[in-house]
This record gives C-alpha cells, sequence and structure tokens, in this order.
C-alpha cells in the first residue's frame, strides 16, 4: 500500500471484532492517489492523500 508523499498517511491495521468478541485481523487503507505535481517547477508523479490534496497542499499539473 502506497503513503501519502505529503503527510505519510498510509495503512491502518487493527482488529475486526464480532458480537462474540471473536478477533481477526483487519485493514484500513487511507484514500492514497497517484496524482501529477508541479515539484521544483517540474510535474513529477507522486502518491497524495485525498484530504492533503483537498486542503491545497500541492499543486496539480
Amino acid at each position: 500500500m502506497a503513503k501519502c508523499a505529503v503527510c505519510g498517511k498510509g495503512a491502518h491495521f487493527g482488529n475486526n471484532v464480532s458480537h462474540s468478541h471473536r478477533r481477526s485481523n483487519r485493514i484500513w487503507k487511507s484514500n492514497v492517489k497517484s496524482v501529477k505535481c508541479i515539484v521544483n517547477g517540474a510535474p513529477k508523479r507522486l502518491y497524495v492523500c485525498a484530504s492533503c490534496l483537498r486542503s491545497g497542499a500541492v499543486e496539480r499539473a
């Protein structure tokens, strides 16, 4: 799973807990997209999470 190039957000791990309290492994994937961004004046393809895209942390190409 990719990590955000801006904030470092990636996958989170934990447990599914059933009604009877039995536990199994679970993964929460963050909303990371591959986008073209302007880095040092040149377009570059980066993995950026949706919250960084909405906040304007990167300039899209």
